[in-house]
């Protein structure tokens, strides 16, 4: 059973936070994931802010799908896309069978292997990322994993984009429908399996819709004035962040 909320007013604003954060990383504004997981944490506990968080971000999906569709990337979707979607069922199984405590502390070490790989990335600039399909294979799979156990994907699907090389347009349409597609499929096992999404959840993401819709308006005007090296070097600074801020929580 999902559990029951009654919100105070600052509850109600870190999640107008995190939904107008959402809004704007769905419009371009990559790596604040676990900002926005951070502060759903807060509000609904870690395992449970899944639940309130999934049919926010299919909504927020659809918006980027319906905006950057036209620059979509889809062999670099479809390398990546399978082994996300396994990932997936992996995190159903895994994140059901877990304490509250210990989900919270797998979700830090996912970010704290993201903190390293962004460090070498930065370090290591002279070397060329691999582009064998077991890069993909292997990004893919932990992507799926962190998607379900915590809504952490973004960073390593962005690792794994910014490998690719892709413009910005590019990254942010693919992405947009990546995440469309594996927010779609996670659904039924929130409503069924982990029981995290219920009807007083989702009345709580109708008070939330207008703060995404706010926040992707922004995010696209933001986003429009970044050129593609600066999108680059931030998405990798604000995953970064993002991801020690998940830590110390």
């Amino acid at each position: 059973m999902a559990p029951e909320y009654s919100l105070d007013v600052i509850q109600w604003f870190f999640a107008f936070l995190a939904a107008f954060t959402l809004g704007m990383g769905k419009a371009g504004i990559k790596g604040l994931g676990p900002i926005i997981v951070t502060l759903m944490a807060l509000v609904f506990g870690g395992k449970a802010s899944t639940g309130v968080l999934i049919p926010l971000m299919i909504l927020a999906d659809i918006f980027a799908v319906i905006y950057y569709n036209r620059y979509t990337e889809w062999h670099y979707l479809k390398r990546f896309l399978p082994m996300m979607l396994i990932g997936v069922l992996l995190g159903v199984w895994w994140g059901d069978n877990v304490s509250e405590v210990f989900f919270k502390q797998l979700m830090a070490f996912f970010i704290l292997l993201t903190v390293v790989i962004m460090v070498w990335m930065e370090k290591r600039q002279s070397i060329k990322i691999p582009k064998h399909w077991t890069f993909a294979t292997g990004m893919g799979l932990i992507s799926g994993i962190t998607s379900m156990i915590g809504n952490l994907a973004g960073s390593f699907a962005n690792i794994y984009f910014l490998a690719m090389r892709l413009p910005k347009n590019a990254f942010i349409g693919t992405a947009a429908w990546l995440f469309f597609i594996i927010n779609v499929f996670k659904l039924p096992f929130h409503i069924f399996v982990w029981k995290t999404v219920s009807i007083q959840t989702l009345w709580i993401n109708l008070y939330l819709i207008p703060a995404i819709l706010i926040g992707f308006f922004v995010g696209v005007k933001i986003t429009s004035v970044i050129k593609n090296e600066t999108y680059r070097k931030f998405i990798l600074f604000v995953t970064a962040i993002g991801a020690l801020l998940i830590l110390i929580n």
